[in-house]
């Protein structure tokens, strides 16, 4: 195991593992205990109460995140001649079809959101073992297959964010940078956990939102307790 540096070690002795920390105290401590050089992100880890494996128990979103995500999101739009004008004014930086389509095969994924339109889905769909594994592949659920291309474009540039529950029954999502305020952490965090609580699956039994930690890229985990977020 490698050995934990004096940061790691600073880090970490500012943090109970055993407590459960007020939403408000859990934003503020999370940007005390950052000691990375860059603006890094703030993730939220949701543990779920359901089966993942079970078709009717799969929780996958969108959430607008009121302060959005601090990222800079590059968007690729696939689409029709007709459309690539309003694509480029809602400020797309990859706008076209067929060329973008044979970039993608030959392994260009360097974009963050891939936008299309469902009458060209025919040729997009071919690209899934390229862009599904990336989680690239555009999804109707998700507001990324439209044909108000524009409208999808500056919702995912103000801060739109889609979420997916993976195989252990985690949600794992951004909600900011630790340069955000803790008022405006705990607004996004307060945002993703509403949109979960909306989509609840109506077979899942016991307890729903089991555990939830937020942490940046390089620093301890930190537990939320579930009586300091209103409607949990």
């Amino acid at each position: 195991m490698a050995k934990l540096t004096k940061k790691q070690k600073a880090a970490q002795a500012k943090v109970d593992s055993n407590k459960e920390y007020k939403l408000e105290e859990a934003t503020a401590l999370v940007k005390d205990v950052n000691y990375a050089k860059f603006d890094a992100s703030v993730d939220i880890d949701v543990k779920l109460g359901i089966d993942p494996r079970k078709s009717d128990q799969m929780v996958r979103g969108v959430v607008a995140l009121p302060h959005g995500t601090g990222k800079e999101v590059r968007v690729l739009v696939l689409c029709t001649p007709d459309k690539e004008a309003e694509a480029k004014e809602a400020g797309a930086e990859y706008v076209g079809l067929d060329n973008y389509i044979a970039d993608i095969e030959k392994g260009w994924t360097d974009i963050d959101v891939i936008i299309t339109m469902p009458t060209v889905m025919a040729k997009v769909g071919k690209l899934g073992r390229v862009l599904g594994p990336r989680g690239l592949m555009p999804n109707p659920k998700a507001g990324t297959v439209t044909m108000d291309v524009a409208k999808a474009v500056r919702e995912v540039k103000q801060g739109k964010i889609d979420f997916k529950v993976d195989k252990t029954g985690i949600v794992h999502t951004s909600v900011g940078k630790v340069s955000f305020t803790p008022d405006q952490l705990a607004d996004n965090i307060k945002e993703v956990l509403v949109t979960l609580q909306k989509l609840k699956p109506s077979s899942a039994k016991g307890t729903y939102v089991q555990t939830i930690y937020v942490s940046s890229t390089m620093s301890p985990s930190i537990k939320i307790e579930k009586a300091s977020i209103p409607g949990l």
